[in-house]
């Protein structure tokens, strides 16, 4: 079995132990929080992860998984989803317009919504190709000017936008400021998906999961815990 290196941790565990031990960490915190057991589900995410770790990974049974470039993950997932049929691919990293097409052929789920040029992009390619891809919109909870997403005060209308567009959406997302406290983004985002009528929620990593979960994330995006630094 294919065993990532942590420099926090002598012992390495393969990576279907650490797959086991995220999943019982995530059950943890949904009991914790008083939320049904599996109300939160785990996107792998393999970016430039070994062909080995993702045969393990798929191995253990785990199906779901996130990518951040449309490229990469063609390299990684064209066969092994033919190979593996119920695998759920998330686009997880920032898409630009003239990768839409393969977007829609590869992806079930589009997490980084963030501008309405996009959103024709998609709209226009879903349906050429047949699809109706659930979408989430990523949200600028910290109003960062280096980082992509919907500032929260825009939410409102870019949902309209897309809407009249045809995309479904679904939920939001959301990558907090390294600088301040996750957990207070992880609400905030919350009570705005409430307030749009949305009930999906990805948000939280390696480092504050389970504070996404007990916030009410409905997905986390996993990667250097599963399968190390990288």
């Amino acid at each position: 079995m294919w065993r990532p290196f942590y420099l926090w941790n002598d012992n390495p565990m393969t990576v279907t132990e650490n797959f086991e031990d995220i999943k019982r960490r995530m059950k943890k915190a949904e009991r914790g929080a008083g939320r049904k057991e599996g109300a939160t589900q785990l996107v792998a995410v393999t970016k430039t992860v070994s062909d080995a770790a993702l045969e393990e990974a798929l191995a253990s049974g785990h199906r779901v998984f996130g990518e951040n470039r449309v490229q990469e993950a063609a390299a990684h997932w064209a066969d092994l989803k033919t190979k593996y049929p119920d695998i759920k691919l998330h686009l997880i990293g920032p898409l630009q317009t003239n990768k839409a097409k393969d977007a829609v052929a590869l992806f079930d789920v589009i997490e980084t919504l963030d501008r309405e040029k996009l959103v024709d992009a998609l709209s226009d390619e879903m349906k050429k190709q047949g699809k109706d891809i659930p979408c989430f919109v990523q949200v600028n909870t910290g109003d960062e000017e280096q980082k992509a997403g919907i500032a929260p005060r825009d939410v409102k209308d870019f949902l309209a936008y897309c809407k009249k567009a045809g995309l479904t959406v679904t939920g939001l997302m959301c990558i907090p400021p390294v600088d301040q406290p996750a957990g207070l983004h992880f609400a905030f985002l919350k009570d705005l998906a409430r307030q749009h009528g949305l009930s999906e929620l990805s948000m939280g990593m390696s480092a504050d999961f389970e504070k996404a979960i007990r916030a009410g994330a409905t997905f986390v995006r996993v990667g250097t815990a599963l399968f190390g630094a990288r």
